[in-house]
């Protein structure tokens, strides 16, 4: 039964005794489930079973590793907005789910685990692939059951989408032991939803608007700082408005860039460690920062003694215990960015139009901020530059394309040049930076947005961790281009070992890799190369025309830095440019 939530439910009639593999399946369906990710086993047998009766209804997308599947239904979550589901089996198949389930619960990615486990008079016993993978994932889901009884399992299954979707979104998980999903019950499914002490807040104290609204109209350095949240909550024409109404500069956390257009005058880029000058500077001299949907982490904070000394601080998070956690703010406002975003558009209606010239002094110096340090590199005649690698992508797809990356200096590069027009068009992992993670969330994101240009681009070193997922873009079909950025090294550890530890490169060597071009031949899809800037145009081009899955090997610069950079324990003004 559930944990510790109550609901009304009743019977109608006569009700007519179903499988839980059966409950299962129809209270998928009657939450919108149109997509599973997953990998069969022993625990899960009956439910899979039961799946080929509800194909009409529901596509299962085989994946070649739990992982995989887990970061799949991520993609399929952050494209669309709405929340993945992947099902796995019990022991191994559970715990290959664990490094997902993290990246989803600190991305605040919807989704819901489905793991089989062994019967319920197994439990406790050590029996064949049983795990507590309830106890396991307890630090990393919203919440998470272990279904005791099949008459259950349709008011879990709502209980867990309402909590993987709502408030701060997240993982949920639900372990199912195999005899219950053959045992027999009636449909017994919940009138009402009641979860006692689980109240998200949608709007915030009307009050602590009007103060903050007061306090950004009264500001001189003012900046909004914004992230995941205004993603996640569909805020994105709101701030735009906001950004219109008040001409304040934005800057953005990795999480957060796709909400508002790269291009756009008042984007300051992102921020943080690898950062523009501009936004940095800008934090660091703002007299009020706006920050919305955003938990100042330390990649963007740099040294906390040193963030932000002369600004005060209204933080709009929909997770209370975002607020104040790691930097103390004078203004908080618990609720939905998008919703909170709007109170304060009401707001700003019922007052006199701000003085259209009242932040120009500002204005001048952040663009002397801009022209003194602009994110810049030197291009070569004869090597690709991976900055140059990101600017043609971005060129190539005029920033319509929905693209997902790994972990580590492509991802920071992808950050910096790619100008990004649409909401949900860039899937990465932050919090937990996940190597291995863009290219089946790349497939997840595809499946998802059939008519869309999905990009994967990753390092050569991510890309081997998840490469076996390839058999999975060409069965499903799923017309993924992958741009491997390949320099033969782990490439922001090698830079760290450069910088820090005196060139002391350690176990960061990738030459010994793959030819990519005949694995992805190998796999049945389309494997190309580009060596040298010449040819790179006219691969990208070549691999985006082409109808299917296609893996571009592009072989860049070695031994190249992203700057600027803030050193570890240094704050965002102790930045290095080059």
């Amino acid at each position: 039964m559930a944990l510790f939530f109550v609901h009304m439910s009743s019977r109608s009639g006569e009700e007519i005794e179903k499988t839980g593999a059966r409950l299962l399946c129809e209270a998928l369906v009657n939450e919108g489930v149109d997509t599973i990710f997953g990998y069969p086993g022993g625990a899960v047998l009956h439910i899979y079973d039961e799946l080929v009766n509800f194909r009409d209804s529901m596509t299962h997308v085989l994946a070649r590793h739990e992982q995989g599947a887990v970061h799949m239904a991520e993609g399929y979550a952050k494209a669309t907005g709405e929340v993945g589901v992947a099902l796995v089996t019990s022991g191994p198949g559970a715990t290959n789910t664990v490094t997902g389930i993290a990246n989803a619960f600190m991305d605040s990615t919807p989704l819901v685990v489905i793991t089989g486990q062994v019967p319920t008079h197994l439990l406790g016993t050590d029996g064949f692939q049983e795990i507590d993978i309830v106890g396991i994932t307890r630090a990393c889901t919203k919440y998470n059951y272990l279904v005791r009884s099949t008459d259950e399992i349709p008011e879990i299954v709502r209980e867990a989408f309402y909590l993987a979707a709502s408030g701060r979104p997240g993982p949920v998980l639900i372990d199912i032991p195999k005899d219950l999903t053959a045992k027999k019950a009636a449909r017994i499914m919940p009138d009402k939803l009641e979860i006692p002490g689980y109240a998200p807040h949608s709007f915030a104290d009307s009050g602590k608007v009007e103060k903050a609204v007061e306090k950004m109209l009264a500001a001189k350095r003012p900046v909004f700082y914004v992230g995941g949240g205004v993603v996640h909550s569909g805020g994105s024409r709101e701030l735009a408005q906001l950004v219109d109404r008040l001409a304040i500069p934005v800057t953005i956390t990795l999480m957060g860039l796709s909400c508002f257009p790269s291009a756009h005058p008042r984007s300051l880029g992102m921020l943080g460690m690898h950062g523009s000058y501009a936004a940095n500077m800008s934090i660091s001299e703002a007299d009020v920062i706006i920050a919305i949907g955003v938990r100042f982490d330390d990649r963007v904070t740099g040294d906390l003694k040193k963030f932000a000394p002369h600004a005060e601080i209204v933080h709009v998070d929909i997770d209370e215990s975002s607020i104040d956690k790691n930097v103390l703010t004078h203004i908080s406002m618990i609720g939905n960015a998008k919703d909170v975003m709007q109170q304060i558009l009401d707001s700003l209606d019922r007052r006199p139009a701000p003085a259209e010239k009242r932040l120009e002094a500002w204005w001048e110096t952040i663009r002397a901020w801009q022209t003194q340090a602009p994110i810049s590199y030197e291009n070569h005649p004869d090597i690709i530059r991976p900055q140059l690698l990101c600017e043609e992508i971005s060129r190539m797809t005029d920033g319509d394309a929905i693209i997902t990356t790994d972990v580590g200096q492509h991802q920071m590069w992808l950050a910096q040049y790619y100008k990004f027009r649409h909401p949900r068009s860039f899937l990465t992992s932050g919090g937990l930076g996940t190597m291995g993670y863009g290219f089946p969330a790349a497939i997840g994101a595809q499946l998802a947005k059939r008519g869309k240009l999905v990009v994967a681009f990753v390092g050569d070193g991510g890309f081997q961790m998840t490469m076996q997922e390839l058999a999975t873009a060409v069965q499903y079909r799923a017309n993924v281009k992958v741009i491997v950025m390949n320099n033969g090294f782990l490439g922001m550890v090698r830079q760290w070992q450069e910088v820090f530890y005196d060139n002391n490169y350690s176990e960061v060597d990738m030459q010994f890799q793959p030819d990519f071009v005949k694995l992805a031949e190998s796999f049945g899809a389309v494997g190309l190369r580009a060596d040298h800037p010449a040819k790179l145009r006219e691969v990208l081009k070549k691999g985006f025309a082409i109808d299917g899955p296609v893996v571009m090997d592009i072989v860049v610069s070695q031994e190249e830095n992203v700057y600027p950079m803030v050193p570890p324990g240094a704050g965002l003004k102790e930045m290095i440019l080059r």
